[in-house]
């Protein structure tokens, strides 16, 4: 099929299934791309914490922070599903930074995000990029303000409310009274943003070539697993990524190294319009557009 008949037959595939998307994939080699809406911003939750490892590890590069540091953390006491790591524990723990790294990029754990993000502002990380020329790419606020959203405050049988709640409240110009769903107070970027930072990780130019390595070693090393790592991983293939999910929304980003040597980066932004917490056939679906992206890429 011509990329037209793909771009159009994707489009649908994705109002169907309830979900408005933007998506963009990239041969990191030639630079040959293909996407939707991929300049649309959109809040992307924790796929802000490749941007905050970014920053932290450039600063451990210019010796402002020692990785070998023990930082005291403090229990996140988060008792509603979804969060992973020290933002479950009961305790006080003393983590190593380094280790936070790991926990915060590739566990995904918001608690040791916003220990890391306590020695690097929003603010400061926001700066970094800068610094090294990704501008599509903000960060406002720390990721527990993720887990101060309506679905807090239903009982878990009653999740579905919180996403009506979502759905509807939001207007045209995507603002809306959840400040971490809000474009204009939330953590936000665009495929194109995110791609370009993947581009910068893979293909380093500004990055530090030792900061790119270990970031793209954490996003390897990522335990979430069931969105667009089944149609991208393989024993043939190698896929790199970090999830974002608050809400309606369901994201994903990463670079699929094949074994005959074309990389591909992949960002994958949603938001559905179904009020459920649970949507398998959400997660297939954009794995399902994004692996056909690739394909188009790839063999075409």
């Amino acid at each position: 099929m011509g990329m037209t008949t793909v771009l159009r037959a994707a489009r649908e595939a994705l109002d169907d299934g309830g979900l408005r998307g933007s998506f963009l994939v990239r041969d990191l080699d030639t630079g040959d791309e293909i996407g939707i809406d991929a300049d649309l911003e959109f809040p992307v939750a924790s796929l802000i914490k490749i941007p905050l490892a970014v920053a932290t590890l450039e600063r451990i590069a210019r010796d402002e922070l020692d990785p070998a540091t023990q930082i005291v953390v403090q229990p996140g006491r988060i008792a509603t599903p979804g969060p992973t790591g020290l933002s479950k524990f009961r305790h006080p723990a003393t983590v190593a930074l380094d280790d936070l790294l790991y926990l915060s990029t590739a566990i995904s754990d918001g608690t040791a995000a916003d220990a890391l993000l306590a020695l690097t502002p929003p603010a400061a990380v926001t700066a970094q990029l800068r610094r090294l020329g990704y501008d599509g790419i903000t960060v406002r606020h720390l990721t527990r303000d993720l887990t101060e959203t309506p679905a807090e405050r239903f009982a878990p049988s009653e999740t579905h409310l919180a996403h009506s709640l979502a759905i509807a409240a939001a207007t045209p110009g995507q603002g809306q009274p959840v400040a971490s769903l809000d474009i204009s107070r939330a953590n936000t970027g665009s495929a194109r943003a995110l791609v370009d930072l993947m581009q910068g990780l893979w293909r380093p130019t500004t990055i530090k070539p030792a900061v790119a390595a270990r970031v793209r070693e954490l996003m390897a090393d990522s335990v979430q697993r069931h969105r667009l790592a089944p149609d991208f991983a393989s024993d043939a293939s190698r896929w790199s990524s970090k999830t974002g999910t608050l809400l309606n929304l369901r994201h994903e980003v990463g670079v699929v190294e094949h074994a005959d040597g074309q990389t591909f980066a992949v960002a994958a932004l949603t938001e559905s319009r179904v009020p459920a917490a649970v949507q398998p056939g959400a997660e297939a679906l954009m794995a399902q557009v994004a692996r056909t992206l690739r394909d188009q890429l790839r063999w075409h």
